[in-house]
C-alpha cells in the first residue's frame, strides 16, 4: 500500500496572512520552522492536533487548510 498523501494550502494562507513567515507560523504553533517546511513540501503529515492548531492560527476551518483525495491516494 503505497503511502497517503495530505494536501494543504498553508504556503497560500500565509501570504494571505500579512505575508506570515514559516517561522512565525512554527512559533504560533509551537513547531520548528523544519516541520512546517516539511508539511508545506508534503513530505511530512501533521498530527491531528497540529492541523488544527495551524486552522487555528489562521482562523479558517480545518478543510480549508488540508484536503486528502483517497482517489489520488489509491492510484
Amino acid at each position: 500500500m503505497s503511502k497517503c498523501l495530505i494536501n494543504n494550502n498553508i504556503r497560500k494562507l500565509r501570504f494571505h496572512t500579512n505575508e506570515m513567515t514559516q517561522q512565525e507560523l512554527a512559533d504560533k504553533t509551537g513547531v520548528t520552522r523544519q516541520t512546517i517546511v516539511a508539511i508545506e513540501n508534503g513530505k511530512y503529515s501533521p498530527t491531528l492536533e497540529l492541523a488544527f492548531r495551524i486552522s487555528l492560527v489562521f482562523q479558517v476551518p480545518i478543510q480549508d487548510v488540508f484536503t486528502f483525495n483517497p482517489e489520488e491516494n489509491l492510484k
